[in-house]
């Protein structure tokens, strides 16, 4: 919700906005464990998060009223060590239970933040104590994990995101400073279609039977009248909670190498970063550092992607870093990068054509171990079939918030492997909870090495990923895009 500065000091206060009630039925009575007060440790804890209506000031003229943590945007940065526990109180002052979920952490059902897992709720006006070891190290984040459905002013639509930063044992230290950039839209609205295309990926290359069973279906769906299911979005964009121009700039020194952890925290979109006139060496793909460090123009990040990339300052100037697409960037999407000495208008030039590709950073030539047992995954969408909104199918069924039923039975310690096949013309990101992942096989293309929690799925296109079944209870998979995940695209695994 954009509110304009002048009406707001003339207004003299400011009514908050009222917290939605979850679309599930059992946002009250969560199933699953809850907390044991006597196995949590007591006295003061390490961190504490406040959830409260707040505003965010993005520029003079825009000023946004949402939830937020500890009234900021985004969250605080929470620095944890590896192995070392952590004690967390997480306090939520609004009129709506909520879901803090910790992605990207090998935590406990308990702690993870997953309503469908069995996590309990936050309850309103009340607090919740957790206790957890931090883990794996690197770049994680935190943020709500509520189905908000159709109410854009909840859920990830929301300004309730914080990076995390996992301090690992042992650091290479191959930079001489760090800098951290949320990336994450507000006001958004609905219109209808207006996918993204997949031709950013490396290998745009689609599968006939699924682009077959996909456009098949679209056509049925148009010949009966049904228009193009919502999408989402947005009119103000910002990196670290404010404006291109309106926030201090990235100070640098010549000769600097900085290491950028880069968080995408939007609800549905896909973002790229660029820096003209120079270069990224990505160090760690979601926090896990990457097999093969490879210099590349662009950043490209999918839904809760994170990317730590160093940077070596050598190019002199005041530059926008900033998203390609042009009319994103001049409505926020950049930050100002500028060299000590240096002074005049931020210039913007666009890198020459490049493409995405995953396998870049992995190890050539290598095969990922076999898989203990292969699980197929076909993703469908019907379009406008839920009150105009798409509904989203895996192996034909959408997930129900009412019954939370698990859809695939694992056994402990077992390598699984996940055979995805995209019958959409939609990018998925796809997110496995308390769990991470190896790339084995992307749009045709064998790969091994990259350890991931969420990866792109290009339209009508095939993905492979193995993982292994070592942290049990049950456990969410589901497409990182608000939309698609509260509409259907989730499902669960259990094992003990």
């Amino acid at each position: 919700m954009a509110i304009d500065r002048r009406r707001l000091l003339q207004g003299g206060a400011v009514t908050a906005l009222a917290g939605a009630i979850p679309r599930s039925g059992k946002a009250q009575m969560p199933s699953g464990p809850h907390d044991s007060a006597a196995a949590l440790p007591q006295g003061s804890a390490d961190h504490t998060i406040r959830i409260a209506n707040g505003l965010v000031e993005l520029a003079p003229d825009h000023i946004v009223s949402t939830k937020l943590y500890n009234g900021q945007f985004p969250g605080p940065l929470l620095r944890l060590k590896e192995g070392r526990q952590v004690v967390v109180d997480i306090r939520n002052d609004t009129d709506t239970p909520e879901q803090l979920h910790w992605h990207g952490q090998t935590v406990p059902v308990e702690v993870d933040g997953a309503a469908e897992e069995g996590t309990p709720y936050i309850p309103a006006h009340g607090v919740r104590r957790i206790s957890f070891v931090p883990g794996p190290a690197g770049l994680r984040f935190y943020h709500t994990h509520l189905v908000p459905g159709a109410d854009l002013t909840n859920g990830q639509y929301s300004g309730q995101v914080g990076t995390v930063y996992i301090e690992p044992k042992r650091e290479p230290g191959r930079y001489d400073r760090e800098v951290f950039l949320m990336l994450k839209e507000f006001g958004p609205t609905f219109s209808r279609g207006g996918d993204m295309a997949s031709d950013f990926l490396a290998n745009p290359a689609r599968v006939k039977a699924l682009e077959d069973l996909g456009e098949g279906a679209m056509r049925a769906s148009m010949a009966s009248g049904k228009p193009h299911g919502f999408e989402v979005g947005y009119n103000l964009f910002s990196i670290n909670g404010r404006m291109l121009g309106h926030g201090e700039p990235v100070r640098v020194k010549q000769g600097e190498r900085v290491l950028f952890h880069v968080v995408n925290g939007s609800a549905t979109e896909i973002r790229s970063l660029a820096l003209p006139g120079h270069r990224f060496e990505v160090v760690a793909l979601d926090g896990n550092p990457v097999a093969k460090p490879v210099e590349v123009p662009v950043l490209w990040l999918g839904t809760a992607e994170r990317v730590s990339a160093i940077v070596e300052m050598k190019n002199p100037g005041i530059w926008v870093m900033g998203d390609l697409a042009d009319d994103d960037r001049t409505k926020g999407m950049g930050i100002v990068v500028e060299y000590a000495g240096r002074s005049g208008k931020p210039k913007w030039v666009k890198p020459a054509p490049s493409r995405w590709d995953y396998a870049l950073f992995g190890k050539p030539g290598a095969a990922a171990a076999a898989p203990d047992k292969t699980l197929e995954m076909t993703f469908e969408k019907n379009n406008a079939a839920l009150d105009g909104f798409n509904q989203w199918t895996i192996n034909g069924e959408a997930f129900s918030m009412d019954k939370m039923e698990p859809m695939f039975r694992l056994q402990r310690g077992k390598r699984y492997r996940l055979r995805m096949r995209n019958a959409s013309d939609d990018v998925h990101p796809i997110h496995l909870h308390r769990h991470s992942f190896e790339l084995t096989r992307v749009a045709g293309k064998a790969t091994s090495g990259i350890t991931k929690d969420v990866a792109m799925l290009g339209g009508y296109q095939e993905m492979e990923v193995d993982f292994v079944a070592d942290n049990p209870g049950r456990t969410l998979f589901h497409c990182h895009q608000q939309l698609h995940m509260d509409f259907g695209f989730m499902a669960l695994f259990d094992y003990v």
